[in-house]
């Protein structure tokens, strides 16, 4: 087969990332100004390239973010695999190092190995990475898309991508993200590699 390439990005900025809210699946928040401008920087960087398909999580968030390409009639997918990580009970509530030792708690186990650790009601990376299988084995066995955009969440991101690059999990933070970045991946048919990484260039002010 050719070379699949996949645009993955992160949606674009909303309210609760400003204030430190934790949003997580649970949590279906919109784009701010600021997530529209960026949606629409990345939109203008990327609206030649002949994408197949567009992929979302089924949060707006993700939606909104790549709402331009839809407006062409792209053919898009929701899929829940791409949601985000649920925080459990820490959903909505603003997360300080100070204030939540339970949390970076959490955090700290995961980078120490234990990645079924989670937060009471929530998830931990191994129910995310689970949850993710099927949507790899569904973008693996098209290989008529050959150019595909796909949105989803910071969290959920770096599973993803331990995934498909045979990382533990414990290593995640390795794949750092923010609003709107980019990761462009490529995939022959067995071996996937990340070409851009946390790519931003596409959000920096015109001059």
């Amino acid at each position: 087969m050719s070379v699949k390439k996949i645009y993955l990005i992160r949606h674009g900025q909303t309210d609760f990332n400003v204030a430190g809210i934790v949003q997580g699946s649970g949590v279906d928040s919109s784009l701010n100004e600021a997530g529209h401008r960026q949606a629409a920087r990345f939109f203008a960087a990327y609206r030649h390239l002949p994408f197949d398909k567009v992929y979302t999580s089924t949060l707006q968030r993700t939606r909104q973010s790549v709402q331009g390409f839809l407006d062409l009639g792209l053919p898009h997918e929701q899929h829940a695999g791409l949601n985000e990580i649920s925080w459990g009970v820490r959903e909505g509530t603003r997360i300080t190092p100070e204030e939540d030792e339970e949390y970076y708690g959490v955090l700290r186990q995961w980078h120490q190995g234990n990645t079924t650790a989670r937060l009471p009601g929530g998830e931990s990376p191994e129910e995310v990475a689970a949850r993710q299988r099927p949507f790899l084995d569904l973008i693996t066995t098209r290989p008529e898309e050959e150019n595909i955009l796909v949105c989803m969440h910071g969290r959920a991101m770096r599973v993803l991508l331990c995934q498909l690059l045979h990382y533990p999990l414990s290593h995640m933070d390795a794949f750092e993200h923010r609003n709107l970045c980019l990761y462009k991946v490529h995939y022959t048919g067995s071996l996937f590699s990340v070409r851009s990484f946390l790519d931003t260039q596409h959000l920096q002010e015109p001059a």
